[in-house]
């Protein structure tokens, strides 16, 4: 069950990943470029795989009461699927803002 979040989340995460694969192609003039993409989306994974699985150790099932529990053990699940997914968004969007900056800080350079 501990990689049940990661196992949902997984799809979506390549698809994005595969998003911005496909829309920095265009910009991508030498081999420096596809490097720093794959890097961008490697550390995307690995932060979102790192972030998922310390959410679920961190989570605590709550006690069953009189009444049942009271919020059920899907926040298990749930939980890490968001911190996974919200630190794959954090990286990803660190790499497009940086993309963007080097790209124009070096197109300003040339224009001097």
């Amino acid at each position: 069950m501990r990689y049940l979040s990661l196992l949902l989340l997984g799809p979506w995460l390549v698809l994005l990943a595969w998003a911005y694969w496909v829309a920095c192609k265009r910009s991508r003039v030498t081999w420096r470029h596809g490097v720093y993409d794959m890097v961008v989306i490697v550390v995307a994974l690995a932060a979102a795989y790192g972030c998922a699985l310390a959410a679920y150790d961190d989570i605590a099932i709550q006690n069953v009461g009189n009444f049942g529990r009271e919020s059920g053990s899907i926040w298990k699940q749930v939980m890490p699927a968001l911190y996974g997914y919200g630190a794959f968004a954090a990286v990803m969007v660190v790499g497009v803002v940086a993309r963007f900056l080097f790209r124009r800080r070096r197109r300003d350079l040339l224009s001097r």
